[in-house]
């Protein structure tokens, strides 16, 4: 009887109404928000792409996101660029770091919502061969 996936995730916001629409505005996350056009919008049920999710509790001390949040949370994301210039023409603040980007893991941003918690945006490599490779 194994686990499947997440089924949801649920935490605390001082106003859940604007905190929803914000993450439907900006990153088209939550209830009634697709990412495949032919699928059917559900008011309650955010229909992401399948693929994979890191689950990783971190140490009580760790740096990697603020020490007064419980959680960080982290979306897979095709286009960062793309996405990246969206959230600046609304106004989000991002942070990038050289360092986070990786040839293997892929490429990360950060940005936070309006209540604080930080979001990395994580766009995978590119799974097709390099120049040079041999096909």
């Amino acid at each position: 009887m194994p686990v499947l996936g997440m089924g949801g995730l649920f935490f605390r916001a001082r106003d859940p109404d604007a905190l929803s629409a914000w993450y439907r505005t900006h990153l088209n996350v939550g209830g009634g928000c697709v990412v495949d056009p032919a699928d059917t919008p559900n008011a309650w049920i955010w229909q992401p792409q399948g693929g994979p999710m890191v689950f990783a509790p971190f140490k009580a001390d760790s740096d990697y996101f603020a020490p007064d949040k419980a959680f960080m949370l982290n979306f897979r994301v095709s286009g960062l660029d793309s996405l990246l210039d969206h959230l600046r023409g609304a106004g989000v603040a991002i942070i990038t770091k050289p360092e986070w980007d990786d040839p293997v893991l892929g490429r990360f941003a950060r940005i936070h919502d309006p209540e604080g918690n930080a979001i990395e945006l994580w766009e995978q490599p590119d799974p097709r061969p390099t120049q040079g490779t041999d096909i």
